[in-house]
C-alpha cells in the first residue's frame, strides 16, 4: 500500500513540475527571440536612419556610390562592435535567457564580420573619396590623416585587428588566459578612440540630429552596461559579502578544494551549476580573474569551489593562503535545475568538469529513478568528487555508470576502447534520451564528440545542455 502512495505522490510532483518546465522554457525562448530581434534591428535601424537622413540620394554617381556603401558598412559594423560589448557585459537578463556561453559564442561570431565591415568601411571611402578628387586611393590615405580624429580612427582599426587575431582558435590557444584577457581589453580602447571621427568627420552624425542622439545612446548602453555589471556591481557585492579563504584542501594532485567564507551568501540566489568570475587578493594573483563553477551549493556563511591546476594562474589559486580576500563577479550560466524540460534527466561528465555537476545534482529536484549519471576519467586519479556524486546519487535515487580509461581512437572517441569494442553508446546508457534532457561537461574536444551523438540520436536542442571549460 505505501509503494502505492509513493507512486502517486511521485507522479504528483511529476505532473506539477512539468507544466511549470515547460512554461518556463516558452517565456526564455520568446524573450531569446526578442533579443535576437533586437540585436538585427539595431544594424537595421543604422542604415535606415542614414538612407532617410539623406543617405538614400547619395548615390547618384559611382564616387557617391562607394562612399555611401563605405558609410554603410561603417555603421553596420560599429554596431556590430557595441553589440558584442553588449553580449559580454554579463547583463543578468541575457545570462538567465540564453546563457554566458551561448552570449560569448554570438560574441565570437560577430568579430570577423565586425572587422571586414570596418575594413571595408576605410577601403570604400578611399576609393569613393579617391574617384571624387581624381586622386589615387592609396594616396588619399596622407590627405584623411592630415584631418582631425582620423588618425585616432586608424589606431582604433589597428587594435581592433590585434584584438580579433587574438581571439583566433588557433592563436588563443598560444597564450595563457590571463595575457590573452589582457589583449582583449583592448576592444575597449579600440572603440572609444573611433567615437571622435565618427561625430566631427563627414557630418553624418551632425550636432543636434536624431541620428547622433541614437548612436550616444547606443553608447551609453553598450559602456553603461559594462561598467555596472562587469566592475559596479561585482565591486559592491564584493564588499557587501567580505568573501575570505577558510581552508584550502588537496583532494588529489594538482586539484584542491577551496572554501570560502562571508556573509549573507544565499542573498546571491546562486543555483548549483553556476559559476562565478573569482579574483584572489594576493601578490601573484591580484591581477587576473579566473571563471570556475561551484562545486557545492552555497550555505549562508560559506561557498566551495573546486581547481585543477591546468596552468600558471589556476596553479596560484590552489595555493593561496587561508584568509585572503576575494572579490568575485555572477553567478553566471543556465547550466542548473531551471532549465530542465523533459520528464527525465542524463548527465555525462568528464574530468573537472565535476565540479559543476557534482552542485547541479545536490541543487535539482530529482525524483528516484528519474536520473542517470555517467562518469568519465582517464585514470583512478582523475576521479574528483566521484565519491560525493556516488553518495548524492544514492540519496536521491539515481543510476550512476563509471567509465575509466584511456578515450579510444576510433570514430567514438568520448568512450574508453574497451568501451567502444563494446559498441557502448548514449543510447545503451540512456534507453530513454530524447525525453531526458542531457546534461555534459568536460574538455571541449571530449564534450563535442558526445554532443554530436547526442544530436545525432535526435534529442530536441532545448534538452541539450553543455558546459565548456574553455575560454
Amino acid at each position: 500500500m505505501s509503494n502505492r502512495i509513493d507512486e502517486r505522490r511521485m507522479a504528483s510532483v511529476r505532473a506539477q513540475t512539468a507544466p511549470d518546465r515547460r512554461h518556463d522554457y516558452k517565456m526564455r525562448m520568446r524573450r531569446s527571440d526578442a533579443m535576437v530581434t533586437a540585436l538585427w534591428a539595431s544594424g537595421a535601424a543604422a542604415v535606415a536612419l542614414f538612407l532617410f537622413y539623406g543617405g538614400a540620394g547619395k548615390f547618384g554617381t559611382v564616387a557617391d556610390t562607394f562612399t555611401s556603401l563605405g558609410i554603410i558598412a561603417g555603421l553596420l559594423g560599429t554596431d556590430f562592435v557595441l553589440v558584442m560589448l553588449v553580449l559580454a557585459a554579463r547583463i543578468p537578463t541575457i545570462d538567465r535567457t540564453v546563457g554566458h556561453d551561448r552570449a560569448i559564442a554570438v560574441h565570437r561570431s560577430l568579430g570577423k564580420p565586425a572587422l571586414y565591415l570596418l575594413l571595408g568601411h576605410g577601403v570604400l571611402l578611399l576609393i569613393g573619396y579617391g574617384m571624387a578628387s581624381g586622386i589615387n586611393p592609396i594616396a588619399e590615405i596622407g590627405p584623411m590623416l592630415a584631418i582631425p580624429d582620423m588618425p585616432l580612427a586608424f589606431i582604433g582599426l589597428g587594435l581592433l585587428i590585434v584584438v580579433v587575431i587574438t581571439s583566433l582558435v588557433a592563436v588563443r590557444r598560444r597564450f595563457s588566459y590571463e595575457a590573452w584577457h589582457l589583449v582583449h581589453l583592448l576592444s575597449y580602447i579600440a572603440v572609444l578612440v573611433a567615437v571622435p571621427h565618427q561625430l566631427s568627420v563627414g557630418g553624418i552624425l551632425a550636432s543636434g540630429s536624431f541620428e547622433r542622439a541614437y548612436w550616444l545612446a547606443l553608447y551609453i548602453f553598450a559602456f553603461g552596461a559594462i561598467a555596472t555589471y562587469r566592475f559596479g556591481e561585482p565591486l559592491l557585492s564584493s564588499v557587501r559579502h567580505r568573501l575570505r579563504v577558510k581552508s584550502v584542501d588537496q583532494i588529489a594532485p594538482g586539484v584542491a578544494s577551496i572554501t570560502l567564507s562571508g556573509r549573507s551568501l544565499r542573498s546571491l540566489h546562486s543555483a548549483g551549476g553556476q559559476f562565478f568570475v573569482w579574483r584572489f587578493w594576493t601578490g601573484r594573483t591580484w591581477w587576473h580573474s579566473h571563471p570556475i563553477s561551484l562545486s557545492a551549493v552555497p550555505t549562508d556563511s560559506t561557498v566551495r569551489i573546486t581547481v585543477r591546476n591546468l596552468g600558471s594562474g589556476s596553479n596560484a589559486i590552489t595555493r593561496v593562503p587561508v584568509g585572503t580576500r576575494v572579490w568575485f563577479e555572477g553567478p553566471y550560466g543556465v547550466f542548473t535545475d531551471a532549465g530542465r524540460t523533459a520528464p527525465k534527466l542524463a548527465v555525462v561528465v568528464a574530468g573537472i568538469g565535476i565540479t559543476p555537476v557534482r552542485a547541479f545534482l545536490e541543487d535539482s529536484n530529482i525524483q528516484p529513478g528519474e536520473a542517470t549519471i555517467l562518469l568519465r576519467a582517464s585514470t583512478r586519479e582523475e576521479t574528483y568528487l566521484w565519491d560525493e556524486v556516488l553518495e548524492l546519487a544514492r540519496k536521491k535515487g539515481a543510476h550512476v555508470y563509471t567509465m575509466v580509461g584511456k578515450r579510444s581512437r576510433s570514430g567514438r572517441g568520448w568512450m574508453t576502447e574497451e568501451d567502444a569494442r563494446r559498441r557502448v553508446t548514449l543510447r545503451s546508457i540512456f534507453p530513454d534520451l530524447k525525453n531526458s534532457d542531457l546534461y555534459i561537461c568536460g574538455p571541449t574536444a571530449w564534450l563535442d564528440l558526445v554532443e554530436a551523438e547526442a544530436r545525432a540520436n535526435g534529442i530536441p536542442e532545448h534538452q541539450l545542455h553543455t558546459e565548456r571549460f574553455d575560454w
